[in-house]
């Protein structure tokens, strides 16, 4: 495992313990981020609008195209480092 995976790993769980959760926005950021790192661009057809939080993700990870997997697990890191230097 490379050091970004690691960094990538150990985050993912440090952000479920944060003592404040993130705002919706930026549980929107990370949700799309860690999608777009894990699987790459969004693919199938965007949800109904009466999907409203599907369709919100769908949004929010489309945005992402074309980010590396690398790109997309440095921001994570980096989103989450941010949350927890908030955090304290």
């Amino acid at each position: 495992m490379s050091d970004l995976a690691q960094r990538f790993a150990v985050a993912q769980k440090e952000v479920v313990e944060l003592n404040e959760a993130p705002d919706v926005q930026t549980k929107l950021k990370l949700y799309a981020l860690y999608k777009q790192a894990t699987e790459g661009d969004v693919s199938g057809d965007r949800p109904s609008a009466i999907q409203f939080v599907a369709q919100a993700k769908y949004d929010a990870w489309s945005k992402l195209a074309g980010t590396s997997s690398d790109t997309a697990m440095q921001n994570y890191v980096a989103l989450v480092e941010e949350l927890k230097a908030n955090d304290e």
